[in-house]
């Protein structure tokens, strides 16, 4: 029960009226109300004039410095400065409930984008407060309780049913089921036994865990990752540097043609006053408040979004390169396949029983370095097999392994080693053969006169592997190809069972690379996907590189533009549609705000819009794409 309700505890997030911005426009809006029912109430118009001076210098307090600091420190015409300015003239025209309204309506919309970019990092942020602030840690024959930030790399603490998780460690002793979703993104829980890995803020369930802590608390996964989507978040995508290249050369031209508007019809005579109060019409309905948010407010909400469910993408051009993604190429070990080789089939000869079979080559491997020996041993230890170690073990580098078996010599190895000792081994050829052909790794296992038997060894596909590759392209993903340097056999088993469209064997590193390349420019934009380690040329080399399953891997998390926290494979198509998604909201919010910036333009330079008219518009786009971009925010 215990751990249910801490998965469950909800995410407090910073409070609207503790924000000065929020604050201040809100005491904006109140003086402006004021004012503006005191004037139907008979109030003073000397009175009601200095209500509304009050809302200007009150709301206008927060975006008139930052109008100021750009112009004086960075020699740079903003949209504060537009806005302060069309509330400047507006005032000295005498219309100072215009000028209150256009700096109300312009301050709560800057406080709604701050305030909103606030709850997005929160979210990410309120993750450390689901880690204990203490820890169990057993020091010498005592168990004692101290601050997780005093846990040291090697110390071993215990996480009682119901707790969370104080560091990154191995599990040392005890069985239970751990809540991954905080930190992976996995929605069932993980069941840990000595061995496993756990990390900080994930959720303890019904069983204690012995733990030794592999990271420091400011060095764990949850920290980096924090880190991660923090730094993401400042980083900006493409469109978002445009919008602000755009900007910084619009909104000087904007002031330039309000002071155009406003001076040269008088001077043909014209009323100045109606072409001034154009003029100050125009700048107000010209800034390109909605068109500078759309972008960020996007990019922010869906990073933070994508952060809570596993998914780190650092920084908002990844986010937008996701979307341009044709091709997608994955490594076969450790993506496609568990990365855990394992027997699958064990075929007796000469008379023998499989447990015979079993027991001399686990005896064989029980002292080899080679890495199919430790898939070997759990077979052997799943059927029940007790294992002694073979004698006088001597590793044979590249063909197997020799020892003695109650003062026999045994081997285990491949077919050449047993050609070489003359022992006959065509019979067998064909199921070899067959074997091999599904991809499967075969052992020879027998003596200096004959085969004992056959053991194939194979890195079984993920479970969720052939709906992942089946989902890509439904997704919209027009070529998915498997890269591996594993050999040809190997590769077209996986590839057939898996359903790619292409693959390419026997790749080094930097073969993966360069086909990488080869890819992108025949079919287009290539997302990578691999461990982060081997790949990390072809990573680096693709418009996207994603590194899966990389919880607590160092050089995954920063290798990769993308990365899942998860094993789960069925992630990529959602992180595709939800790339999408976003550059689709993106284009949303940038089409209507250049629609409503035209249309102001025109309806100001014409003189049909009031200021109170255009500020309204002008306002009621910039909640329009901040509550489109803020859907972003939703699972």
């Amino acid at each position: 029960m215990g751990c249910a309700c801490a998965a469950e505890a909800p995410v407090v997030m910073p409070r609207p009226w503790r924000n000065a911005k929020v604050v201040t426009s809100v005491c904006s809006g109140l003086l402006l109300l004021t004012g503006f029912v005191g004037g139907y109430l008979g109030l003073p118009a000397g009175f009601q004039a200095i209500l509304y001076i009050a809302a200007v210098l009150v709301g206008g307090y927060y975006f008139g410095r930052e109008a100021l600091e750009e112009l004086v420190k960075e020699r740079e015409i903003g949209i504060e400065l537009l806005m302060s300015t069309a509330a400047i003239v507006a005032g000295v025209m005498g219309q100072w409930a215009e000028a209150a309204t256009l700096v109300f309506l312009y301050s709560i919309s800057e406080a709604a984008e701050g305030y909103t970019a606030e709850r997005a990092r929160h979210a990410i942020r309120a993750l450390m407060d689901l880690a204990p602030k203490t820890a169990l840690v057993r020091r010498g024959d005592e168990e004692i309780r101290i601050p997780v930030e005093q846990i040291r790399v090697g110390d071993v603490f215990i996480v009682l049913p119901g707790e969370s998780v104080a560091t990154d460690g191995e599990v040392v002793d005890g069985h239970s089921s751990v809540n991954q979703a905080p930190v992976t993104g996995e929605s069932v829980p993980v069941e840990k036994l000595p061995g496993s890995q756990v990390f900080a803020a994930t959720l303890n369930g019904e069983g204690a865990l012995t733990v030794r802590a592999t990271k420091t608390f400011a060095d764990n996964t949850l920290s980096r990752i924090i880190h991660l989507v923090e730094a993401a978040q400042a980083s900006k995508g493409r469109s978002q540097r445009f919008i602000e290249r755009f900007g910084k050369r619009y909104s000087p031209s904007v002031l330039g043609v309000g002071i155009l508007i406003g001076l040269l019809p008088p001077l043909f005579g014209l009323p100045w006053e109606d072409w001034l109060t154009r003029a100050t019409v125009f700048i107000v309905a010209a800034a390109p408040c909605a068109l500078v948010i759309s972008v960020p407010i996007t990019l922010v909400a869906a990073i933070g979004t994508a952060g809570r469910n596993g998914l780190l993408i650092k920084g908002g051009v990844h986010l937008e390169n996701l979307a341009k993604v044709r091709v997608v190429a994955l490594d076969k070990t450790g993506t496609l396949t568990l990365g855990r080789p394992q027997v699958t089939d064990v075929i007796p000869l000469d008379g023998q029983s499989e447990r015979e079979v079993l027991a001399a080559a686990a005896a064989l491997e029980l002292r080899s370095q080679h890495p199919l020996a430790q898939a070997v041993l759990e077979r052997a230890k799943s059927e029940g097999i007790a294992v002694n170690p073979a004698q006088d073990f001597l590793s044979l580098t590249g063909a197997g392994a020799r020892g003695r078996i109650e003062g026999v010599d045994h081997y285990v190895g491949n077919p050449r080693l047993f050609e070489g000792l003359g022992v006959p081994v065509a019979a067998a050829m064909p199921r070899i053969e067959a074997l091999q052909r599904e991809g499967k790794t075969v052992v020879l296992v027998g003596t200096d006169r004959a085969l004992d038997g056959l053991i194939a060894i194979a890195d079984p596909l993920r479970p969720e592997a052939v709906r992942a590759v089946a989902e890509l392209k439904r997704a919209g993903i027009e070529r998915v190809v498997m890269l591996t340097g594993d050999n040809p056999l190997a590769a077209e088993a996986i590839a057939r069972q898996v359903g790619v469209d292409e693959v390419f064997a026997e790749l080094s590193p930097e073969g993966k690379a360069r086909k990488v390349a080869e890819l992108e420019a025949r079919y287009g934009k290539v997302m990578m996907v691999g461990d982060g380690v081997n790949d990390a040329p072809a990573l680096a080399a693709a418009h996207v590189g994603v590194a899966m399953g990389a919880a607590g891997t160092d050089v995954a998390l920063e290798t990769a533009d993308v990365v899942l926290m998860s094993d789960n494979l069925a992630r990529l198509p959602y992180l595709i549609s939800f790339s999408r998604r976003t550059w689709q909201v993106i284009r949303q919010n940038l089409a209507l705000s250049a629609v409503v910036i035209g249309g102001l333009i025109a309806g100001a330079v014409g003189g049909y819009f009031t200021l109170p008219i255009a500020v309204l518009a002008h306002e009621i786009s910039e909640f329009v794409v901040i509550g489109n971009g803020l859907r972003m925010l939703r699972r």
